[in-house]
């Protein structure tokens, strides 16, 4: 088995590819490729898949820059899309996965892009392609899927990657691993989710698309009601309403601004309103963390702080001096995703963990 392995790793967002080369955990370069709206314009209204080739050849432009050889390749690994629910792993990029991202029957996100542009990297060296805990990583209790509304299963769909990155990086610095370990992960970015973890599965975890505490711009959970009320009153349409709750929710629909640090100099300058919303949204994040405490039954070893909002000192400290009662809090600032993919990758080719393989049949580690 080689010492070394080059590993090139992919994220698609939906602005943005961003990717980078690793030598084993070490980053050899790590390249952000911002995509303009007059860039992305041709694409508007068709599937994502169309932009494949666009970021692929922008990916293969910057290695070439930098003189790496694409053929030297160990592996290529690409963020998982919207894929059916599934168990936690690293799994290959194989022809049903790429078909069932073709149909895109979850929904049309960036992320589905991952796996195309992995394979694509991989095949140049003859090497193979993974995807990691893709988004729709579901190990949940068939108990967690009730909402209460026979119509209406709640959905695992989560910062998956990051999440049980940093659930696995946590026990390096402690004597349990984490299949031992009950541990709550808060997933603090534009998006919020709360997980809980009990012997190496995630056992339930707050969907940032439609529940939970608001972020940023996401409105998570909301009055059910008069939210029926809104989506009947023929002023709005499905989009405007998603927009409301997706893109325009939180922090943007109460200040007027998504920007995390904006907010917080408004507080320092006395902005009342601005202060309220803040106190509003680390309540509601205190106290999901404290419903997965619940559902761990109270039994919890640590609570890990992570996302891009885990940077700001201020959110850190008020989320943590509502929590610390309940285990003691950690810190992982940023989502290091690019880092993640990498370390899943190495997993496998080091035999650590077996690559899995989607098949035509379902697989998910549901209880």
């Amino acid at each position: 088995m080689p010492d070394k392995f080059k590993i090139i790793t992919i994220n698609p967002g939906s602005t943005s590819t961003k990717f980078a080369l690793y030598e084993n955990e070490h980053p050899l370069f790590v390249s952000n490729l911002r995509h303009t709206d007059s860039e992305l314009a041709p694409f508007r209204g068709r599937p994502i898949l169309d932009q494949k080739d666009f970021r692929r050849d922008l990916i293969v432009s910057e290695l070439e820059k930098r003189a790496h050889d694409i053929r030297q390749l160990s592996a290529a690994v690409g963020r998982g899309g919207l894929l059916r629910p599934l168990s936690s792993g690293t799994y290959h990029v194989n022809e049903v996965m790429l078909e069932e991202l073709r149909r895109a029957e979850r929904g049309e996100h960036a992320s589905n892009l991952g796996a195309f542009l992995a394979k694509e990297m991989a095949d140049q060296a003859g090497a193979p392609a993974f995807v990691v805990d893709p988004v729709s990583v579901d190990e949940w209790p068939d108990k967690v899927r009730l909402s209460g509304c026979a119509l209406l299963d709640r959905q695992c769909l989560s910062h998956a990657l990051n999440t049980k990155a940093v659930a696995k990086r946590f026990p390096h610095d402690h004597s349990k691993p984490y299949a031992q370990l009950r541990l709550i992960v808060a997933h603090v970015g534009s998006g919020i989710s709360i997980s809980a973890h009990e012997n190496g599965r995630m056992v339930d975890v707050t969907n940032s698309r439609e529940e939970g505490a608001f972020s940023t711009e996401r409105a998570g959970t909301v009055p059910g009601m008069k939210l029926a009320e809104l989506c009947f009153s023929g002023k709005y349409d499905y989009k405007q309403v998603e927009a409301m709750l997706f893109r325009e929710g939180g922090l943007q629909s109460y200040l007027g601004t998504k920007d995390l640090v904006e907010v917080e100099k408004r507080i320092v300058a006395g902005d009342r309103k601005a202060a309220l919303v803040y106190s509003a949204m680390v309540y509601q994040i205190a106290k999901e963390i404290g419903a997965m405490a619940a559902a761990l039954a109270g039994r919890v070893d640590a609570i890990l702080l992570t996302g891009g909002m885990a940077n700001s000192m201020k959110l850190v400290s008020e989320i943590t001096s509502q929590i610390q009662w309940i285990a003691p809090v950690h810190v992982y600032p940023g989502e290091d995703e690019l880092q993640a993919l990498a370390e899943g990758a190495l997993r496998v080719l080091r035999g650590e963990e077996p690559a899995l393989e989607l098949s035509e049949y379902a697989q998910t580690a549901r209880g």
